[in-house]
């Protein structure tokens, strides 16, 4: 039904869709599953526009996160730091673009992001490229640590945006992880994650619609997620009512499989 849905919206392309980049926002996340999903868009039709890209109105994405040896970014994300950073790079799988991104979460609420097109080479180096090192060496503000490939996943996205172009909202699911220092690997499939992107905390539509539906705002990283569900090293205490409610969510319980003394 999902599909029938969007092949009925109006469309936008990826080039008029640069006018509603929002690299410097406030996101709220939601939680939810497919069935949900499916539910909600229904309601999509008369209010939302979905990109579409050579067709496709669902995109595949590959991402790459960074951390330090001890995993630096992870640990400051789990003790609830309201300032953070995390470093990627993020491969749009349909179009060859590649970026590495720098992706900071302020004290406010809001999100800024910083990116520069690299080579497709490049991925999973951070340091050989003159231009991304410098990038780096001006914009990493989180450690001087020297920072190496942590946690790769895949997803599929939808980005619908507003008629009035003043908030973009994507809609992953289908997430795959794959862990680059152990190589294990874990997938939640069912899961869907909500970000509605806005430059302000505005009235939104979207919004008012997952309200109706009774989803309630709650996020949840999926950098996080993937380290939960792959490595047994690290520290997860602050995160287990998030597991317990997204087990829940897609009626299966999701094993942390962290051998730590919590």
């Amino acid at each position: 039904m999902l599909d029938s849905v969007l092949q009925k919206m109006d469309s936008i392309s990826l080039e008029e869709m640069s006018t509603v980049k929002l690299m410097n926002r406030i996101d709220t996340k939601y939680l939810l599953n497919k069935k949900i999903l499916d539910q909600l868009a229904n309601n999509w039709n008369s209010s939302f526009m979905v990109q579409e890209i050579d067709g496709n109105r669902v995109a595949n994405y590959k991402t790459l996160y960074f951390d330090t040896e001890d995993v630096l970014t992870y640990r400051i994300h789990h003790d609830q730091h309201l300032t953070r950073q995390k470093v990627r790079q993020r491969e749009y799988v349909d179009t060859g673009a590649v970026f590495c991104e720098i992706k900071n979460k302020k004290n406010n609420g809001r999100t800024k992001k910083k990116r520069i097109v690299i080579p497709r080479s490049e991925w999973g180096r951070l340091y050989d490229f003159p231009e991304m090192a410098r990038f780096l060496e001006e914009k990493v503000w989180v450690t001087k640590q020297p920072m190496s490939p942590m946690l790769q996943n895949q997803f599929k996205r939808i980005t619908l945006v507003n008629k009035t172009r003043t908030e973009r909202i994507t809609i992953d699911s289908d997430i795959r992880f794959h862990n680059m220092r152990n190589d294990k690997e874990a997938e939640v499939p069912e899961f869907v994650i909500i970000e509605v992107k806005q430059d302000g905390n505005r009235e939104s539509d979207f919004k008012l619609l997952l309200r109706d539906a009774r989803v309630q705002q709650r996020g949840l990283s999926k950098y996080c997620l993937g380290l939960l569900l792959t490595d047994e090293t690290i520290k997860y205490n602050r995160f287990k009512d998030k597991i317990r409610y997204v087990s829940k969510l897609i009626g299966r319980t999701l094993t942390i499989p962290s051998s730590m003394n919590q």
